[in-house]
């Protein structure tokens, strides 16, 4: 059976936590979901994401729900880098990738 976990949600916050539970849900399932329903969910929960950005909660929810944390990085990457992952993890995944860039180049 699964644990139950309570958390106090801000008003304000509650459409962002029932679209991270949505998708925890849909990250856990045996099969596949539809491809229209997961691009439909995450854009939603993109919004949602950009709307709360400087919330003071929204890091605790996130630690929550690791499949909207990895939403957040996407959104974040481009100007941020992983802003979520512990500095070493962003920096060994940041040099994994160049090194791969290289061989692949051919250098």
């Amino acid at each position: 059976m699964p644990s139950v976990i309570k958390l106090a949600v801000p008003a304000e916050l509650l459409s962002l936590v029932r679209l991270a539970q949505l998708l925890q849900a849909l990250e856990g399932q045996d099969h596949a979901a539809d491809p229209h329903q997961y691009q439909l969910l995450v854009q939603k929960l993109g919004v949602e994401l950009r709307e709360h950005q400087g919330h003071p909660v929204l890091a605790s929810l996130l630690d929550h729900f690791p499949a909207a944390a990895e939403v957040y990085e996407n959104l974040q990457y481009g100007h941020a880098g992983l802003v979520r992952a512990p500095l070493e993890m962003s920096l060994s995944s940041e040099l994994a990738t160049r090194s791969l860039l290289d061989r692949i180049r051919g250098g």
